[in-house]
């Protein structure tokens, strides 16, 4: 079960991205396509860098909470090739994976540098679930009769995080206390993590504007952040839920299922061409690097 599980899910995106197309054509992708021009790219790539900078920040800190220490510079780097390999490989958590496993093996601990990545994002994660509903409860959405059911599941684990991270037992409570709950961590967790969410969500309105949407920035920003947590769920190359979710949203928002799915293919291409200095690193790293020459001269 556990080798066919990546097979599994990405027959589940690939099903839902074929269910799209079938009920949408592909209009929405094509149109999507073409609406992108020079000043989204442009502001796509600025937000990345300050969005992929905040990640990288937030992972160092809760990396070196655990004991396996990782410089900002090499954290930010990591990260620009973690975010393209996750738009380029099925499933979205191989470039995760890979700078976890490298980051282990250079620090000659690779399980505390997995266990660095999976806390880094699930507390990026679970900051973005807080953003949402706190902007679900102030402003109108199609979900807006979960909402109440959602911000008690969400005060329910931050207290049993909380209680996990005050008990002595086991890998998790340490990970928790000295990676997350950490007086230094926390605020550098919550303010990092706040401001990749922003980011993200401008870079969809950004999306929707180029896309066509006219609707207000009130209207649009919940349907941004629930269709971003949309995206959390495993995908092809990016491509499958992002598409499916916005268009539903889109659509339960009275804005119309194609505008939706549209926005979701912009917004994809301007996230891809954000991660290219990801490629760049990439590039770097695979390339032949120039034998050195020893000339060997004579002891005196």
């Amino acid at each position: 079960m556990t080798r066919a599980w990546p097979w599994l899910r990405a027959a589940v995106a690939a099903a839902l991205l074929a269910a799209v197309v079938r009920r949408l054509g592909t209009g929405p992708f094509l149109d999507g396509i073409r609406a992108v021009d020079g000043g989204a790219l442009a502001v796509a790539g600025a937000v990345g860098l300050v969005t992929t900078v905040c990640c990288a920040w937030r992972w160092s800190v809760v990396a070196r909470g655990l004991g396996v220490p990782l410089s900002l510079s090499s954290a930010v780097t990591a990260y620009y090739r973690s975010v393209f390999l996750n738009l380029l490989l099925p499933g979205g958590v191989a470039g995760d994976v890979h700078r976890g496993v490298r980051h282990g093996r250079e620090v000659q601990d690779v399980g505390r540098a997995l266990r660095a990545v999976v806390w880094e994002r699930a507390a990026g994660q679970f900051v973005q679930a807080v953003l949402t509903l706190v902007v679900l409860l102030a402003l109108p959405s199609p979900v807006r009769f979960f909402v109440p059911f959602a911000a008690a599941a969400l005060v329910a684990l931050a207290l049993a995080v909380v209680l996990v991270g005050r008990s002595r037992l086991g890998a998790v409570a340490a990970d928790v206390r000295g990676g997350l709950l950490r007086r230094r961590a926390l605020p550098v967790i919550v303010l990092a993590s706040t401001v990749v969410v922003l980011g993200h969500a401008a870079t969809f309105l950004v999306a929707a504007r180029t896309a066509g949407v006219d609707a207000s920035v009130s209207r649009l920003l919940p349907l941004a952040l629930l269709a971003m947590l949309g995206m959390v769920l495993p995908s092809i190359a990016g491509w499958g839920p992002r598409e499916g979710v916005t268009a539903w949203i889109f659509s339960a928002a009275g804005l119309g299922a194609v505008l939706g799915a549209a926005t979701a293919v912009t917004y994809g291409v301007l996230v891809l061409a954000a991660s290219l200095p990801g490629a760049l690193v990439l590039l770097a790293e695979w390339a032949p690097r120039p034998a050195r020459v020893v000339l060997a001269g004579r002891s005196r």
